[in-house]
């Protein structure tokens, strides 16, 4: 049984839509693929405590990123809806659902 005052982090270095939709489902509230460092590490147990006062890296994002982050945040408020996420971005459910596949750590 799994205590709701524990924190639960994933660090993974197989990342993919399918092993993130489980660890959130059993209970985790951050998932990290690898490479993280010990900053982002801190930073994901920082932000489930409530903590305001966690520094961001200062690395450069990347538009893939960026765009990526965006997916997975509406990917989360739509419960991993495929359509309804795909409505909300604005894009065909055929496109995220390619994007989705690329995304996969091979």
């Amino acid at each position: 049984q799994h205590n709701p005052a524990m924190l639960i982090v994933v660090l993974t270095g197989f990342a993919s839509i399918g092993t993130a939709v489980e660890a959130i489902k059993l209970g985790a509230c951050q998932y990290l693929a690898k490479p993280s460092n010990s900053d982002d590490i801190e930073a994901a147990f920082g932000h489930v405590a409530g903590t305001t006062e966690v520094e961001l890296t200062n690395r450069s994002t990347s538009i893939k990123n960026l765009e990526w982050e965006r997916i997975h945040q509406v990917l989360v408020e739509t419960d991993f809806n495929i359509s309804e996420t795909a409505r909300r971005l604005g894009m065909h459910r055929r496109t995220l659902a390619r994007k989705l596949e690329k995304q996969r750590v091979k």
